[in-house]
């Protein structure tokens, strides 16, 4: 397949955006994910350095246990009575 000059101009443009995108709804899928989460849980995204140590739920919830244990207690802010 020859590469046309159209396509030699976009390799050196690679890490910017195009000015458009065409996006084929016919093959779009619904988020297999979207399942799993309920109203008790806070999605995050890890980076990737920090998802290559804790690559499971129990390390990352471990990890962050064990950093509010060792956080000092903050006194509980009063709520104004009625």
């Amino acid at each position: 397949m020859k590469k046309t000059q159209r396509s030699k101009a976009r390799e050196g443009n690679s890490a910017e955006m195009l000015p458009e995108y065409r996006f084929d709804y016919r093959k779009a899928r619904p988020n297999r994910f979207a399942g799993r989460a309920d109203e008790d849980r806070v999605i995050v995204v890890l980076d990737p350095d920090v998802s290559e140590v804790f690559s499971t739920q129990q390390a990352v919830n471990a990890a962050l246990r064990a950093l509010i244990a060792a956080m000092p207690s903050l006194p509980k802010p009063k709520t104004a009575r009625h």
